[in-house]
């Protein structure tokens, strides 16, 4: 490989010129490798942050970060495989959902997942909840689970995309983490390290989401569907509102009750649009409908028939987790406290702000500040009213699931300030606002 020379690369990007494949790699195996130092990286992101980057930059970084460490294949497992990934949000179980429906409906659903941080709930926290889970497989471990039951969702191994995790690092201490170039390389990098034949997207906005704008929530989906259909792999994203909680359940244990109901067909509308839309993406990915509204026949058959059930039961068990917590929620963690949240006045809820009851979840013990940081898993909130809903005064609006008294004050004075009352009725917002692939942005449903 020729020896480039850094400093004359980041004077290039600083000047608003492309850089090409072969000097991205040279940056991204030197820093790898420890030859090349921090500050040199840190101002080369910086130059990317101001000055962006093409679609075909960005497309070769993603590609080159991917190929850093190990990527998974999934040859000798039977039928079309097809991931999906979402940007993350409060009270967001829609993998648990769309998963074993796909799954019911022929196409195979693996997903390598994360942990909570922050404000947003983590797949694997989740998971975990359900006792005897494991959510840490190798690779022939994941590929049997998936050939078993359908579906996989598991952790990432430390030698996946090992370039994320040094960029990543210092573009937090660098003020780069919003670049939206950076942002969709370091999603796809790892997406595209677990081989599947296609992808969805489930790009959030909404005051709970990473892009609050629809307009943000866009541009980061047209560049993730743009990398992933360059890679050679169908790419679908959607995008969909995060302004209040989805769905009631907030908080681990909380939210897998919450994804069996919607399994049995009697989940909350928002949380079964949105699951219903990016399953049915899933399948139109996996080339085994044609249409959306083909699709949607054929998701809601696998739900009403109850074979969806089947696969997440059948999953959970493969993954060492205990099955029976389909039929019995009482196998569940769940907290010694459960204190309501009531209604101050008569009138109607105007407005719940996501980031701000994602925030109290950790305050209650379901979340973590930090990677290390130990969670109640049976912690969080269940909300019995949403936006529009009518209230009366003394009426529960949340339950607080937490393990002991002392903090509910504290979290009730903060609930009053996130949960909006008036005495206007706000229509039900839409819940997927659109739909992006290779051709561009389309209305939704297409």
């Amino acid at each position: 490989m020729p020896n480039y020379n850094m400093p004359e690369l980041i004077k290039r990007k600083r000047d608003g010129k492309s850089l090409s494949r072969e000097e991205i790699v040279f940056w991204i195996d030197g820093y790898v490798k420890g030859v090349i130092p921090d500050y040199q990286v840190s101002a080369l992101l910086m130059a990317i942050f101001i000055r962006g980057m093409e679609p075909r930059e960005v497309a070769d970084l993603t590609q080159i970060m991917m190929h850093s460490g190990e990527t998974i294949s999934l040859a000798g497992v039977d039928g079309v495989k097809i991931d999906k990934h979402s940007t993350g949000g409060v009270g967001d179980k829609v993998s648990f959902i769309v998963a074993p429906l796909v799954a019911a409906c022929g196409v195979k659903a693996p997903m390598i997942s994360g942990r909570g941080l922050g404000h947003t709930g983590g797949t694997l926290d989740k998971l975990e909840s359900i006792p005897g889970f494991n959510v840490s497989l190798d690779s022939a471990e994941m590929r049997d689970v998936l050939q078993k039951t359908g579906m996989m969702i598991c952790g990432q191994t430390a030698d996946i995309v090992p370039a994320d995790k040094k960029i990543y690092a210092l573009r937090d201490i660098t003020a780069t983490v919003e670049s939206l170039p950076l942002i969709a390389s370091s999603i796809m990098s790892k997406k595209l390290a677990l081989l599947t034949d296609g992808l969805v997207l489930d790009v959030k906005t909404g005051k709970g989401a990473f892009m609050q704008t629809e307009e943000d929530a866009l541009a980061l989906c047209r560049a993730l569907v743009d990398i992933g259909n360059r890679a050679g792999r169908k790419t679908i994203g959607l995008i969909t509102g995060m302004d209040q909680p989805l769905g009631r359940a907030v908080g681990n244990s909380l939210e897998i009750i919450e994804s069996i109901q919607c399994l049995k067909n009697s989940g909350p509308a928002d949380l079964m649009e949105v699951s219903l839309a990016v399953a049915s993406a899933m399948l139109v990915a996996g080339e085994a409908v044609a249409h959306i509204s083909e699709a949607r026949s054929k998701i809601e058959d696998a739900l009403q028939s109850g074979r969806a059930l089947s696969v997440f039961r059948s999953f959970i068990e493969a993954q060492d987790g205990d099955p029976r917590v389909c039929d019995d929620y009482s196998l569940l963690p769940c907290s010694s406290v459960r204190e309501d949240f009531s209604a101050a006045s008569e009138g109607f809820i105007e407005a719940i702000d996501a980031r701000s009851i994602g925030e109290l979840c950790v305050e209650a013990g379901a979340g973590r500040r930090k990677i290390d940081d130990a969670i109640d898993y049976g912690a969080g909130f269940y909300f019995h009213k949403k936006v529009g809903d009518p209230v009366a005064a003394g009426e529960s609006v949340v339950t607080i699931h937490i393990a002991g008294k002392e903090k509910i004050p504290f979290i009730k004075e903060r609930l009053r300030a996130a949960i909006t009352i008036g005495q206007s009725r706000v229509p039900s917002a839409t819940m997927v606002r659109c739909f992006v692939d290779r051709d561009g942005k389309r209305p939704w449903p297409v």
